[in-house]
């Protein structure tokens, strides 16, 4: 037993399901011969810029809590009366990461839209290029196919999953895939993925 709650919610619309003040996360469905299948998007919120420590002190802002709420996108007033705006001490703001997961699905432009500029994609790729016709019969998509939705999408990274156990060697997807979009992985049980931020230079 989990020494936690769990809530359990059933999820059959579209659109953002559920926002917080760090981030949102937003469903479209896939194309999986007519039933019922979801890919989830997780975006996080847009982030402070980067801090400059050297700035505050050349504005005479001392170090400590009013460095902290600056920092937090508030102003501070000094003992001489002047005011500090984050804007003075911090960079542009930075986005957050986007991370998408199809589930089961055939190629899908609402897939595609979902996943614009994600910095990962992971995607349905249940066979090989060969296995293309039996691909569309089952719902199910392509090494190929899951890379051509990467590529269109502008993905950063794409992870291919939910592969036939037919395949002994699952290579030969990677390679498939890698020929239209090279930056992509195959996923393995436990394994960890850094999926970077993206820096902004001001």
């Amino acid at each position: 037993m989990p020494s936690f709650d769990l809530i359990i919610e059933e999820v059959r619309d579209v659109g953002t399901i559920l926002e917080t003040n760090q981030y949102s996360v937003n469903v479209c469905k896939t194309d999986h011969n007519g039933i019922l299948s979801l890919a989830y998007l997780l975006e996080e919120k847009w982030r402070p810029g980067q801090f400059f420590p050297e700035k505050c002190k050349q504005l005479g802002v001392p170090e400590g809590p009013q460095w902290k709420r600056l920092q937090f996108g508030k102003s501070v007033r000094l003992q001489n009366g002047n005011t500090v705006t984050p804007e003075m001490v911090l960079g542009p703001r930075r986005p957050g990461r986007k991370v998408v997961y199809t589930g089961d699905t055939r190629p899908s432009n609402d897939v595609i839209a979902l996943s614009s500029d994600a910095d990962a994609l992971i995607h349905d790729s249940t066979y090989d290029d060969s296995l293309l016709t039996k691909a569309a019969e089952y719902g199910h998509s392509t090494a190929s196919q899951a890379a051509e939705v990467a590529k269109l999408a502008k993905a950063k990274l794409l992870i291919l999953t939910h592969i036939s156990n037919r395949y002994k060697d699952d290579g030969i997807l990677l390679e498939q895939a890698r020929r239209i979009f090279p930056n992509t992985i195959i996923a393995r049980d436990f394994i960890e993925i850094l999926v970077p931020y993206v820096e902004i230079s001001s």
